[in-house]
């Protein structure tokens, strides 16, 4: 009944009981046709709420959609209904509240077996990544939020199967378990599950590969994994490879270190040289680089590479030397592409990595984010061992860091024992 000092959905009696229920299906929105234009979160919780719908709950489902940091990106869960109604085979409710009146009225009025969808939680302000920075709420002061102090007393219990948002601080990822007797849902203990071997005994030899452009993340899960020998080697792209090529002294030229600087990344550059001194040789950088003329690819080996031109891909010979050491790879976990791999001009190197994860024959793991977004663009999911929705999170869990959500649900399996 329960899996890492949290209760499972095994523990929890819901015929008949209304169940609040936590997800991430913060999924691309095409705000022209009102359309969910990626499926992978949504589908990922499917199995909880057809679980719960099973077994006779009242299912009432919270989730966000867009960008916790820019109002802009806020949208409504309209078009999410439509998808997930799909997936479950079965009418899902909505209605264009929070924790006003009418979804107040709404979540008293289900019968046994119904689901109904809020809509976005980051509507709300306490909801907000600027709110959780700036006041730093207690879990127990989060259960005083408006959110949750309306909600709460009109559910029987919680569960959380956001594992993508394990590492927000927020009023509904972490305020319910303060009041309610909760649990993890299907999504959330598979992904942990997954993780945590990866983490205590992965199959080797054990390969990263870590690229992309967040490069605070790249680099905390780069030293936790080498300090810890849970990687035997690092294979390295994107910005991630830019920064380590110029702290080890590689010219990368004026336009790419320029574009690191106005990043805001320019410590970095000093901060990764004892790494490269002390993990020389686990961490594999590229020996040759993509840039574009005139809107077409070349490339150049990182011992002559242009002054002038934007770094913006590994080359064909690193790709070729990555996808050789992935193919020996036991396991094989990615965070991140090569390069801008949305243009066909400098996809190569993303592509590339992503079919040799394919065809390797070790269990390979995708880092959620634009990792995701790779593997379906390629169609290679049904060839991946698994894919992790959360990007955030997981990174912050490779750190070895106790997510706020996971000390959330062990605090409810002390305060609400259902053994």
């Amino acid at each position: 009944m329960k899996k890492f000092g949290i209760y499972t959905l095994d523990a929890l009696d819901v015929t008949g009981k209304t169940v609040l229920v936590r997800v991430d299906i913060n999924e691309p929105i095409d705000r022209e046709k009102d359309a969910v234009t990626d499926d992978t979160r949504i589908r990922g919780c499917v199995p909880t709420l057809r679980e719960l719908r099973d077994r006779g709950a009242k299912v009432v489902v919270l989730a966000h959609q867009g960008s916790d940091i820019e109002y802009k990106n806020f949208y409504t869960l309209r078009p999410h209904v439509k998808v997930l109604s799909a997936l479950l085979g079965s009418e899902v409710r909505f209605i264009s509240d929070v924790c006003g009146p009418a979804a107040q009225s709404a979540i008293r009025g289900l019968q046994n077996g119904e689901v109904l969808l809020l809509d976005n939680v980051r509507f709300m302000s306490e909801e907000q990544t600027l709110f959780e920075r700036s006041l730093k709420l207690t879990h127990a002061q989060q259960a005083q939020t408006l959110v949750v102090r309306t909600l709460a007393p009109l559910a029987d219990c919680f569960v959380c199967d956001a594992f993508a948002a394990a590492h927000r601080d927020q009023p509904t990822l972490c305020g319910f378990e303060q009041l309610l007797p909760s649990a993890m849902g299907r999504l959330f203990e598979k992904e942990y599950s997954v993780i945590s071997s990866l983490m205590e005994a992965p199959a080797r030899p054990c390969v990263f590969v870590l690229g992309g452009a967040k490069i605070a993340d790249a680099f905390m899960m780069m030293e936790t994994v080498l300090g810890r020998g849970i990687a035997d080697k690092v294979l390295t792209g994107g910005l991630v490879a830019n920064i380590l090529l110029a702290a080890g002294g590689v010219d990368i030229g004026a336009a790419s270190r320029g574009f690191i600087e106005k990043q805001g990344y320019a410590s970095f550059l000093e901060s990764a040289k004892p790494i490269l001194e002390k993990y020389r040789n686990q961490i594999v950088l590229p020996v040759d680089l993509a840039y574009t003329v005139d809107g077409k690819r070349a490339e150049a080996p990182c011992t002559a590479l242009p002054g002038g031109q934007m770094l913006v891909d590994i080359g064909r010979g690193t790709a070729a030397q990555y996808a050789d050491i992935i193919m020996g790879a036991k396991t094989a976990f990615v965070n991140g592409p090569m390069g801008i791999f949305e243009k066909p001009e400098t996809e190569f190197g993303t592509k590339a990595i992503w079919q040799a994860l394919a065809d390797t024959d070790g269990y390979t793991v995708v880092g959620g984010g634009d990792s995701v977004t790779a593997t379906n663009k390629y169609g290679l999911a049904d060839k991946m061992g698994y894919i992790c929705t959360g990007g955030g999170a997981l990174i912050r869990f490779l750190t070895g860091e106790e997510l706020p959500v996971v000390r959330a649900l062990r605090h409810a399996a002390q305060a609400f024992p259902l053994d």
